[in-house]
């Protein structure tokens, strides 16, 4: 009867009264029998009442036994797999993860989010390339293979004589380490070096360790199709509250990286859970991973009447495709 009720409420938003459950549930139960099971169900914190003549409509606590114990998963269909799959197979490496937010919010019509993968602090080598006389090209690689382009602006001009040997000793002697220890171990280094290459190599150092610095954590796509939900733009507080989650993203950064411990697709329900700021959004999300590796994680920000049948597979899949697209050779 609760799963009758629930999956009405979420088709149209509107509380569930005895006689429609009747007619639904397939349930051989009188309209009494029905209310006094649903007054029960009250009592146990599953339903609530907003109006007093209404009928009744799902708690944080309902949803979440609901999706915990009573949801049907359906199966993604066919066409909505390859489009993923299609979509993700060709984007760019570093373009992936913007496509799979974009994704996961046009298939949802929710807000789609992704925790990126945490940016490395440290380099596996550097190159130096001349662009004219006192602007260079410091190409960065990574430990895991992801190349950062930073472009430095020198007092003097450089030969790229000059480049090659500030190059050559920036990658034998420093490779590995973090930029913030390239950086103390440069300034123990200064007087075995010329001035010039010195003064490059720390420009260099400064550039990195700020491009690692300045990796937005989280990318989020979509969020505006909520000003067209009724749950969550009917409340302007919650509506604020939710859009602050957007700006600031510290609370919905700390929410994507504990969900990102756990395995499979997690759904937190406002209301239900502390981690959520607002009572009537929900988040469902799934971990990705690299090369067996978990990296991040993504899901679908939506109100708690959202279709969690449909939003699961969309979560679970689009998950799986990213994490084959960024680990292909």
């Amino acid at each position: 009867m609760l799963k009758a009720l629930i999956e009405r409420h979420i088709a149209d938003g509107q509380p569930v009264g005895s006689r429609s459950l009747s007619r639904i549930s397939g349930l051989d139960l009188s309209p009494a029998t029905i209310r006094n099971v649903m007054s029960d169900l009250e009592e146990m914190g599953f339903l609530a009442s907003p109006h007093t003549s209404a009928g009744r409509v799902p708690t944080p606590r309902g949803y979440r036994l609901f999706v915990d114990t009573l949801l049907t998963v359906q199966p993604m269909r066919e066409q909505q797999a390859q489009i993923i799959q299609g979509q993700l197979s060709m984007a760019d490496p570093n373009r992936a993860i913007l496509v799979a937010a974009q994704m996961l919010s046009n298939l949802s019509q929710f807000a789609g989010v992704v925790l990126t993968p945490r940016r490395s602090s440290s380099f596996r080598q550097v190159e130096f390339l001349r662009l004219s006389d006192k602007r260079v090209l410091l190409i960065i690689v990574t430990p895991e293979g992801d190349v950062q382009n930073r472009i430095l602006v020198t007092e003097r001009s450089y030969t790229q004589a000059q480049l090659a040997e500030a190059t050559t000793v920036l990658n034998e002697h420093f490779a590995g380490l973090s930029f913030d220890a390239a950086r103390v171990r440069l300034h123990g280094d200064l007087s075995a070096l010329r001035q010039e290459i010195a003064t490059l190599m720390e420009a260099a150092v400064e550039a990195g360790a700020e491009a690692a610095e300045q990796n937005d954590p989280v990318v989020i796509s979509g969020e505006r199709n909520l000003l067209g939900v009724a749950d969550l733009a009917t409340n302007l507080d919650q509506l604020r509250a939710l859009f602050d989650l957007f700006e600031h993203k510290s609370r919905l950064l700390q929410l994507l990286d504990i969900s990102g411990r756990a395995q499979g697709v997690q759904i937190y329900i406002g209301g239900d859970s502390s981690l959520v700021p607002v009572d009537t959004m929900s988040m469902v999300v799934a971990p990705y991973h690299v090369d067996g590796q978990l990296v991040g994680t993504l899901g679908v920000i939506g109100p708690t009447r959202m279709a969690y049948e449909r939003v699961i597979p969309i979560v679970d899949i689009t998950a799986r495709m990213l994490s084959h697209a960024l680990s292909r050779e």
